[in-house]
């Protein structure tokens, strides 16, 4: 499951969901809040751009955003939205590819930081975010917490959400620190699709540990974009980091 195999035109074209799941303003409106408000005046870079879910909004607020994507099929859909004028990408991965001009802000969110594999790619990829920024500049990453607890012994699947129409469940390979998830999709009809997605989970103090290898210090760490209590129960994060002085 190569990542820009994953990321295919099939899922670009589905990927949007106006209104609804991670589109809902209740869940959309406060990343584009927070986001405005760390990017301090300044112009955001987001890695892994995508469809734009984060960054048409994020534009329209008046804050200058440049993505980096590796699926061009995402990035033509973006395109429907945004043309190359107001919201310029630069095609390639996140840990590696450099976009033009300075930054106050850069940001990824939805567990995406995931999506490469190896503890080598993810330290690349702060290091990558440390190149785009001034000090005092932010990386901004929304992560979920991996949820081993809820692994029962000899068990290697959780299932995360069920709804109707939907099953969500996660296969764990613990000694590589891997998780597959995958997505199965009901229609009404006697067939399934299904959808998987590979990543690399990280605990939060491995990630404090990659931002200070790349010049970062640790601002803040709330359990979602208003700002709630981080605390040993809550399932994801929304961590801030600044470029020191000496970044």
């Amino acid at each position: 499951m190569q990542q820009e195999n994953i990321w295919d035109a099939a899922v670009a074209r589905r990927y949007d969901t106006p209104g609804t799941g991670m589109f809902a303003p209740e869940v959309l409106t406060p990343v584009v809040e927070r986001l405005a408000e760390l990017a301090d005046g300044g112009a955001a870079l987001e890695f892994a751009i995508g469809t734009g879910r984060v960054a048409v909004p994020l534009a329209a607020r008046g804050v200058p955003v440049t993505g980096i994507e590796l699926s061009g099929p995402m990035v033509e859909q973006l395109r429907t939205k945004a043309d190359a004028a107001t919201i310029p990408v630069v095609m390639g991965d996140m840990a590696t590819t450099s976009a033009p001009g300075a930054y106050t802000l850069v940001y990824l969110v939805y567990n995406t930081i995931s999506n490469l594999l190896t503890q080598a790619g993810q330290v690349e990829c702060f290091r990558n975010a440390a190149r785009h920024l001034a000090p005092g500049g932010r990386f901004v990453i929304e992560l979920g917490v991996p949820e081993l607890r809820t692994l029962p012994p000899g068990r290697a699947a959780t299932v995360w959400r069920t709804d109707s129409g939907y099953i969500g469940l996660d296969t764990y390979d613990i000694l590589d620190q891997r998780v597959v998830s995958h997505h199965f999709h009901f229609d009404g009809t006697e067939q399934a699709r299904l959808y998987r997605s590979p990543h690399r989970y990280i605990w939060p103090s491995e990630l404090d540990l990659m931002a200070q290898l790349a010049g970062f210090e640790l601002e803040s760490r709330h359990a979602d974009w208003e700002g709630a209590e981080f605390t040993a129960e809550s399932r994801s994060h929304v961590s801030v980091y600044r470029l020191t002085e000496t970044g």
